[in-house]
């Protein structure tokens, strides 16, 4: 685990990929995911022989979250943005995104790669989000499946915070850590989703990629998500956590089923 000296910052995961982090007087949620469980055909998806399952409701409503001052939405797919998401960052102060989202969630505002925005917090600070790559997929893949972005976090003297979107390529996360060498909280996509429709491939991290990704961003608290609630997940949060505890990084990462609370 991280040695800095910083407050510890909670993190709840509430579903999926969604999770409420609560940082420097701020509460933010990552790609909020609040419908009941329900299934999204090619006519929602918009991709021939492709539906998404959701299983499990959200451990935690909208209203029972309260106050939400940020919303990170890494991109438009529906087991990353919802419909009741969607409402639900409608309602929020400050959504950072991709251009394509900020074209759907009113008062969205869409972030290019490397591009940072800042809001200042409750009680006076200054929080700053850049975006950063993500590739949703293997290379040809990626490209065909619309824009994604992760996120960087940080604020003076706190923990810098990387957030993956959904992204598979541990050389995406190598080209990260070179430009921000202090990330001390990783929350990883993970889930091992793939679909006969793009091929064998996984999309997103596997436990392999997961624990490489780990690797490289040596020293930092991993936290896996994006492996719950929904139909294509094939490992979980748990399986990349053991995986992460045979390479000997396991006392690094903090595996939570949804409604759970790390201190990280």
């Amino acid at each position: 685990m991280t040695t800095s000296a910083a407050a510890s910052i909670p993190l709840t995961l509430i579903g999926g990929p969604t999770t409420l982090i609560e940082y420097a007087g701020l509460r933010i949620v990552t790609d909020p995911t609040f419908d009941l469980p329900s299934s999204y055909g090619p006519d929602v998806t918009g991709y021939e022989a492709l539906t998404l399952v959701k299983t499990m409701p959200p451990a935690v409503t909208p209203d029972e979250l309260g106050e939400v001052h940020v919303v990170l939405a890494s991109h438009d797919h529906w087991d990353n943005l919802d419909a009741a998401g969607r409402k639900f960052a409608a309602e929020v102060p400050h959504v950072f995104t991709t251009d394509v989202v900020a074209k759907i969630v009113p008062g969205a505002e869409p972030l290019a790669e490397w591009e940072s925005r800042t809001v200042r917090t409750p009680n006076g600070r200054i929080v700053s989000f850049t975006a950063v790559p993500a590739h949703h997929g293997p290379e040809g893949i990626w490209q065909a499946i619309g824009p994604v972005i992760g996120f960087i976090v940080e604020a003076p003297g706190e923990r810098t915070i990387y957030i993956s979107g959904d992204n598979s390529d541990v050389d995406v996360v190598r080209e990260i850590a070179r430009r921000f060498p202090k990330i001390e909280v990783a929350l990883l996509f993970v889930g091992g989703p793939s679909f006969e429709a793009l091929g064998p491939q996984y999309i997103t991290f596997s436990d392999e990629t997961a624990t490489e990704a780990a690797e490289v961003l040596a020293g930092a608290t991993i936290v896996p998500v994006h492996a719950d609630s929904w139909e294509h997940f094939s490992q979980t949060t748990a399986s990349m956590k053991k995986l992460a505890d045979e390479r000997g990084i396991g006392d690094r990462v903090i595996a939570l089923a949804p409604g759970e609370t790390a201190m990280v």
